[in-house]
């Protein structure tokens, strides 16, 4: 039976990434408010991941019949520094803060993955998982800071910067997985796409 693959996401990052792996796959994006309980990044993560693909799958149920060879992919990423969330900034001063805040030290970022799995049959196997990755960046002087906010880069993305794109000249380095900070640890994402392709 051909398997039917549904990003719930409408981030270009994530998109980039499954397509450089060979997914091929649909994207479909929730239209309802991000909530989230907890108060640890590893688990607020992996909470609004699987409410992205769970809000999607009910969507597509409302016009589809079964839900039987469907696999639905919901993703959240957070940057964490000293135990608080950076989101995305609502402004250009709010990145220039966040930037601020990150430079000369390091932070973590944290992905959640949920992958909602139908078989042919249509029982679902639910797979949730969180990925930290350290990420340390350089010192940078206030003309840097200035200079990367004017690109606009930062304004759509946690913690206020991009690592594949001009920010990569202030990483000093990671621990960890690299698509991680992108936004999907796509080696994770292939081995249960794997395990679920029979």
């Amino acid at each position: 039976m051909k398997k039917r693959i549904i990003l719930a996401s409408a981030s270009p990052r994530r998109r980039e990434l499954l397509e450089q792996i060979g997914v091929k796959f649909e994207i479909r994006v929730s239209s309802r408010e991000e909530i989230y309980h907890s108060s640890v990044p590893e688990e607020i993560v992996k909470e609004l991941a699987l409410a992205k693909a769970e809000n999607v799958l009910e969507e597509l149920l409302e016009t589809e019949s079964s839900p039987a060879g469907l696999t639905v992919i919901g993703a959240d990423t957070v940057v964490v520094l000293d135990g608080a969330i950076l989101g995305k900034p609502k402004d250009e001063a709010d990145a220039c803060r966040m930037l601020g805040s990150l430079q000369g030290r390091d932070h973590d970022v944290y992905t959640g993955v949920a992958v909602l799995a139908f078989d042919g049959a249509g029982k679902k196997t639910v797979f949730s998982h969180a990925v930290r990755t350290k990420v340390y960046v350089h010192g940078m002087d206030e003309a840097e800071i200035r200079g990367y906010v004017d690109t606009g880069e930062p304004m759509d993305k946690a913690g206020a910067y991009g690592i594949q794109g001009a920010f990569a000249a202030f990483i000093d380095r990671i621990d960890g997985d690299y698509y991680n900070v992108v936004g999907l640890p796509v080696s994770y994402i292939y081995q249960v796409l794997k395990q679920t392709a029979s």
